[in-house]
């Protein structure tokens, strides 16, 4: 790479600018910090740009999950499917609530749920089918969804890397009970930290709202003497202040910017990836299927895998920010592989993608050249291990 300039290109980053700045002065010197306006707003807006009937502002994705299954009532001696290939949280939600998440692998193409392993790990102790989509790519909900009306199952959908993520034009999010975002810093919108539950019934939605705040049966603006409220069930602090909701506000206005440079990015990329052997991309859109973009994640072959600690540190060394979608697959971390006795050869195809992935940045904080200099960076990167 001695002719290219050598470059610094992170992962990912907040992309925040004076409009965000400005928004949370403006909440700083004003009187309220919870049970604001600004949440209120945040909802309406985030509900608007994913054409959502409902959508509650919660303390993160995680909280959103949580809540889901909380509203279900799901506990001991219940079960949910949950995708093995996905981060730890979506199995965490499910094992708060006292339930077992009940894992079934991925598959090869996306590293989504394989639909056609759902319906046998069905019991007559399930409650509900967890829907992840990995990296953004969407799942086929509508083959998720017979699955869930035969069996009368409850569907939850966790689009933590999903904002801009479509199936037949219908957004992620919309085709479950309940949908689940994440505004973490290196997402596609950020509020700090934060996220937010849609869903198609208002009875879920206004529920998940008391439940969201402790269970009291009247918010601040509701209470005709302040400080006076009944707790009319169980609930929880998983509130989002007024300063990431003005965060958020100005983030959604900019999604449409983000989303189209995100593909810009990732389309170049996938190109000058592409005649590079030894590695394979999996399938982030085609016809009906629509990918947010989140990252471009490379899959190794088997002679690189081994290698690929070295890999990721080559390119380090260029410059190069890398992540992995995940590191193992969630029943082979230490907890669940403790507690529900899973042997290393179980879950082949998520364990696969799990060692031998390697996570590209193509968020909108990188430009063209960035995407020119990743795949020049992989290619040598390659040349130095073999």
């Amino acid at each position: 790479m001695g002719y290219i300039e050598m470059r610094e290109i992170p992962f990912g980053r907040p992309m925040l600018g004076e409009e965000e700045k400005k928004a949370v002065m403006e909440v700083l010197n004003g009187p309220i910090l919870v049970h604001g306006p600004k949440a209120k707003e945040f909802e309406s807006a985030f509900a608007g740009y994913v054409r959502a009937p409902n959508a509650v502002t919660v303390s993160s994705c995680t909280a959103a999950l949580h809540l889901s299954y909380f509203y279900l009532d799901i506990g001991e001696g219940d079960e949910v499917i949950v995708p093995a290939q996905t981060h730890t949280a979506a199995a965490h939600a499910v094992e708060l609530c006292g339930a077992r998440p009940v894992f079934v692998d991925a598959e090869k193409d996306t590293g989504n749920i394989d639909i056609e392993q759902i319906e046998p790990a069905i019991s007559d102790r399930t409650k509900a089918i967890s829907i992840v989509h990995y990296l953004g790519m969407p799942v086929y909900m509508d083959k998720v969804l017979n699955i869930a009306k035969k069996h009368n199952l409850f569907v939850v959908e966790d689009c933590a890397l999903a904002i801009g993520t479509y199936f037949k034009k219908v957004h992620a999010g919309l085709f479950g009970d309940t949908g689940c975002f994440s505004f973490y810093p290196v997402k596609h919108m950020t509020t700090a930290e934060g996220g937010m539950l849609i869903t198609r019934h208002k009875e879920v939605a206004e529920k998940i709202c008391r439940q969201k705040a402790f269970g009291v049966d009247r918010h601040v603006g509701e209470r005709k003497i302040p400080g006076v409220y009944d707790v009319n069930m169980l609930g929880f602090n998983y509130r989002l202040n007024e300063i990431q909701a003005a965060l958020g506000i100005e983030q959604v206005k900019r999604m449409n910017g983000f989303l189209k440079k995100r593909k810009e990015n990732y389309e170049i990329l996938s190109r000058g990836l592409g005649a590079i052997d030894g590695i394979r991309q999996f399938k982030s859109t085609h016809g009906d299927y629509q990918s947010s973009y989140y990252c471009l994640s490379i899959l190794l072959n088997e002679q690189l895998t081994s290698k690929r600690f070295e890999i990721i540190q080559s390119l380090k060394q260029k410059g190069v920010g890398t992540s992995v979608y995940y590191p193992q697959a969630v029943p082979h971390f230490t907890y669940y592989k403790n507690k529900y006795k899973y042997d290393d050869n179980s879950f082949p195809v998520a364990s696969w993608i799990s060692r031998s992935s390697i996570a590209l940045p193509v968020g909108p904080h990188l430009d063209v050249e960035d995407m020119e200099y990743i795949a020049e960076s992989v290619k040598d990167a390659l040349m130095e291990v073999k």
